[in-house]
């Protein structure tokens, strides 16, 4: 038990330390406080706020960060199986034993994503307008 003594002094003094950091915030702030209607409003890039903040956009760059990120994730299936299957430490008996049941897991892998690749070049989610 003594041996936690150390971590419980140390979350002890996060505490405080936090604790004191946001009573000295509030007793001694370094700015004044004078809300106005003008500090009140939203701040946007310089500009004074027009509209609402409900409007429509384009989801054309969702759509590529998705498949982005679906490719991407691919390469983190297909790395750890390339050093394997073609590392210099990888041996014969892994290649004899799982060599073409993995190949042909891979290639079933890359199938299924050209075929997804495909529908979306189809479906235009590459061109822009």
């Amino acid at each position: 038990m003594s041996a936690y003594y150390p971590i419980l002094l140390y979350a002890v003094v996060v505490l405080l330390f936090a604790a004191g950091t946001l009573a000295a915030s509030h007793l001694f702030p370094l700015k004044p406080r004078k809300p106005t209607g003008i500090k009140r409003m939203p701040y946007e890039s310089g500009m004074d706020p027009v509209g609402t903040a409900r409007l429509q956009f384009d989801v054309k760059y969702a759509m590529v960060a998705i498949m982005f990120v679906i490719f991407d994730v691919e390469l983190l299936f297909l790395y750890p199986w390339a050093v394997v299957a073609f590392g210099e430490e990888s041996s014969a008996s892994w290649r004899a034993a799982f060599g073409s049941t993995a190949l042909a897991a891979v290639a079933v892998f890359l199938a299924v994503l050209a075929l997804a690749y495909y529908y979306e070049w189809r479906k235009g989610a590459f061109t822009w307008r």
